[in-house]
């Protein structure tokens, strides 16, 4: 590393709001894309290599379930953060649906390879963590019709 912060780029899923968001990463330091998505000089991901990775990301969160619910874990609500550097390294913060869950060691690394899978992506990080809980708020309506708990 040459000493420079790496700028990121994250997905905030949830939070204290229960609301899952598809819009595009905000920038977590200084930014490095100009009004209009016109990269700044030293980006090294325009606005719409951002958005094709952000949506190639979840759609490899999307296939990876929770062996005892029949959904996946971004419908889940079960990932809380989706960061990318512009090195294209993606660090994931997530969560599980109670702490004694029986693939607690197992899914993390499914994630990860998951993730790792997409095309373009660096290393990929998953962090797991129980601050907020997971609670039955977080899920899509596509969850909660898959689990029938309207």
């Amino acid at each position: 590393m040459d000493g420079k912060p790496v700028e990121r780029d994250t997905l905030t899923l949830g939070g204290d709001a229960p609301e899952k968001t598809d819009a595009t990463p905000a920038r977590t330091s200084a930014p490095s894309l100009a009004e209009g998505g016109t990269p700044v000089e030293g980006s090294k991901l325009s606005a719409e290599q951002l958005e094709q990775m952000t949506a190639d990301i979840v759609a490899a969160l999307k296939t990876v379930y929770d062996p005892e619910i029949p959904s996946d874990i971004y419908e889940l609500g079960l990932i809380y953060k989706i960061d990318i550097d512009d090195d294209r390294n993606i660090g994931i913060d997530m969560t599980l649906t109670a702490p004694g869950c029986p693939v607690a060691g197992e899914m993390p690394i499914w994630v990860e390879n998951a993730v790792g899978s997409v095309d373009g992506v660096g290393q990929v990080t998953v962090n797991l963590t129980f601050d907020p809980p997971w609670d039955q708020s977080r899920m899509s309506d596509e969850a909660r019709l898959a689990l029938n708990m309207f």
